[in-house]
């Protein structure tokens, strides 16, 4: 499978005197699901803007679909979708003028985004709420609209930070069928959550930060058994404890 994501190297944070993140080295393939996970403060979020772009590394490269931010700003940035735990939308445009715009800045051709808004307002039960200003919108339902501008965009790479919060149990529902579709139509998807039941349940691989560093890294049998944890019976949960609290459980 082709590498859409490959973090090569990276050590970054904000300051160069004390890195946040020490020599990360991870790829997210086409066609699977990967889960971040970690405590907080474990450089999660750091490393996900350093992905974004929005963070300068101190050293190591970051591509996308195949090329870094300095060699092509518009194909990196155009490769990805990202749904960030705090919705950010623009108070004086509606549900329906988000999507639009959506559709513009990623080219997504007129016949099929007709289609597609439709069948995304009706899935996340926001069609009621189409024309209503953001400003108007609960968490949930801003959260909503953030996930389905991502799916709108159809990108290589989605890049998802607890995606989980403010949802109903419909929202979470519709965003994890949406995302298994995603993955089996070759998309890449990189998934923060400290929800790990629903991250074992959904992912593929898995990628278990501690203190900026990753101390475990690949499928359950794998992450488990750098874990020290029998794979037959244990989880992901009992893993991720013992590698964060030193093996005490």
């Amino acid at each position: 499978m082709q590498a859409i994501l490959q973090v090569k190297g990276l050590t970054g944070g904000y300051s160069p005197r004390r890195p946040v993140l020490h020599d990360l080295n991870f790829t997210v393939k086409a066609g699977e699901m990967v889960g971040l996970i970690g405590l907080n403060g474990a450089g999660k979020s750091t490393t996900i803007k350093h992905i974004l772009g929005l963070m300068k590394p101190h050293s190591g490269v970051v591509e996308v679909d195949g090329v870094t931010l300095e060699q092509d700003t518009e194909r990196y940035r155009s490769a990805f979708a990202y749904v960030p735990e705090s919705p950010v939308l623009f108070d004086e445009l509606t549900v329906e003028e988000h999507l639009q715009l959506t559709g513009m800045a990623y080219s997504v051709h007129e016949e099929a985004y007709g289609s597609k808004r439709e069948e995304l307002l009706s899935e996340f039960q926001m069609t009621p709420k189409r024309k209503a200003f953001a400003s108007h919108l609960s968490k949930g339902m801003k959260q909503k609209v953030m996930i389905m501008n991502a799916l709108l965009a159809n990108p290589p790479l989605y890049i998802i930070d607890e995606p989980f919060l403010g949802l109903d149990p419909l929202g979470i529902r519709s965003l994890l069928e949406r995302l298994v579709e995603v993955k089996q139509a070759g998309g890449a998807i990189l998934m923060s959550s400290h929800i790990l039941a629903t991250v074992e349940a959904y992912c593929d691989r898995y990628i278990v930060m501690h203190q900026g560093r990753i101390v475990a890294e690949g499928t359950l049998e794998e992450v488990a058994r750098t874990a020290g944890v029998e794979t037959r019976s244990g989880s992901l949960e009992e893993a991720f404890y013992r590698l964060v609290s030193g093996g005490s459980g």
